[in-house]
């Protein structure tokens, strides 16, 4: 059912130092930061050979980004992502199978422009994960 790594999406506490690390320290190539409200965050997506990188930031207070570095100061890995071909399958599927959807169940649109969901940590070895249709 899942197909490629899309991201990794690590948090952050400084958007333009971590920007500046991956771009000036690491020589990769970064976007411009993008603001995505219905998430709560600003991403900078770090494109890779392989992958991407999306590096988080919190956007207003409500932010789970913000939730997610009070307890993780210096930032950390926040959720990684997998591509699928039908998000709507893909959910029906594991809810079968007793996996647990965050929020109310329903696609979002996510940064790239496309549907996606999370899943609950507790289900996938403590590691939250979004899928993404592509």
């Amino acid at each position: 059912m899942i197909g490629k790594l899309n991201h990794v999406a690590i948090a952050v506490p400084d958007l333009n130092a971590a920007t500046a690390l991956y771009r000036d320290s690491l020589g990769a190539e970064v976007s411009a930061p993008v603001d995505v409200a219905e998430h709560g965050v600003t991403t900078v997506f770090v494109t890779l050979p392989n992958t991407k990188i999306e590096l988080l930031h919190p956007l207003g207070e409500g932010s789970p980004i913000a939730g997610f570095l009070e307890r993780n100061a210096a930032g950390g890995i926040h959720h990684i992502c997998y591509e699928v071909a039908d998000i709507h399958a893909a959910r029906d599927q594991l809810v079968e199978q007793g996996l647990r959807v965050l929020g109310d169940g329903e696609p979002k649109i996510g940064a790239h422009g496309k549907p996606v969901l999370f899943l609950h940590p507790k289900d996938l070895c403590g590691t939250l994960v979004e899928l993404e249709q592509v």
